[in-house]
């Protein structure tokens, strides 16, 4: 099956007294809450949720990325979720206040 958009996040972990990772900062729990989101609007079956290893942005961490759009998401809280699915899965408007500048 080919899905209408992808959504990675990031669960990378690092040993402890390296660099902070996503995943350390709920990482996992991001993952079950946009499964969750996706599955309870019908959309789970058009939208693919999984667990990405580093994108090497960790000081915007937790990551998100969405494909094919292209669009990096940075401090994603729970409570984020809910709105990334409203407007970006659902209606193709990205949640500019996440948006990681890529400057």
């Amino acid at each position: 099956m080919i899905y209408k958009k992808h959504i990675f996040v990031c669960t990378n972990q690092r040993p402890e007294g390296a660099r902070v990772c996503c995943g350390e900062a709920h990482g996992s729990a991001l993952i079950a809450e946009f499964k969750k989101l996706t599955k309870a609007k019908g959309i789970d079956v058009e939208m693919r949720t999984q667990r990405t290893g580093c994108f090497d942005l960790c000081e915007h961490g937790p990551t998100v990325a969405i494909y094919p759009d292209g669009v990096f998401y940075g401090k994603v809280e729970l409570n984020d979720v809910e709105e990334i699915v409203n407007e970006h899965l659902e209606n193709d408007r990205i949640v500019n206040r996440l948006i990681i500048d890529k400057k």
